[in-house]
């Protein structure tokens, strides 16, 4: 009885233990309130609209083109990129600057020494930081004169624009995705770059 009891519970350790590590992309999870996948995979809630498996293709993308643009190879020194906001012309009410956070992530973690982001997002605070040390009522380990901040060789933007087609059939959406890195002194369009997905479905689904 007890070796059956044993096996028994051997059994149902079994199948919990493959409930846990089921494939991520499981079509159907009945009986599973999370499926827990990868940023890339097509999940089972889905619409036509802006993913998260677009976003990491796109970024990736965009992350390796830019390295070969030759003003970023022969820059002669380490180029600063300062970051100016995506344009969202799409339907899809996303939150569109995660485009070039995640595009300069991938930067700063693979490309290190070849290129080099300013944080303008934080430039209050640092304005601050510098003034109170200018001021005396903080200290600089690096410079006691408090150099003035560095300013943007390159500028790095992009835009997201779509098209949406509807029928008794469903719904197509098309969304273009593009890239531009300009020069800061002469607003060159030095580097450009793209990608295009299009999807159809029977529903649509809601995007926040």
């Amino acid at each position: 009885m007890c070796k059956y009891l044993m096996r028994t519970n051997l059994y149902l350790l079994a199948i919990v233990l493959t409930v846990g590590c089921a494939s991520p992309g499981v079509r159907n999870p009945s009986g599973v309130p999370v499926t827990e996948m990868r940023a890339d995979e097509r999940g089972f809630v889905t619409g036509t609209g802006i993913e998260s498996q677009d976003l990491v293709t796109v970024t990736d993308r965009m992350a390796r083109s830019i390295l070969d643009t030759p003003e970023i190879q022969n820059f002669g020194q380490i180029p600063r990129v300062a970051l100016d906001p995506v344009i969202n012309e799409t339907r899809f009410p996303i939150n569109k600057d995660i485009f070039l956070t995640r595009i300069r992530t991938q930067l700063n973690r693979n490309a290190r020494g070849q290129v080099r982001f300013l944080a303008r997002e934080r430039l209050e605070a640092l304005v601050a930081e510098r003034d109170q040390k200018r001021s005396g009522a903080f200290t600089s380990t690096t410079d006691s004169r408090v150099q003035e901040f560095k300013g943007a060789d390159f500028f790095l933007t992009g835009k997201l624009q779509g098209m949406t087609t509807r029928s008794s059939a469903g719904v197509s959406d098309y969304v273009l995705y593009s890239f531009q890195l300009i020069d800061a002194r002469t607003t060159d369009i030095l580097w450009e770059d793209f990608a295009e997905i299009k999807k159809q479905g029977l529903e649509d689904a809601a995007y926040r």
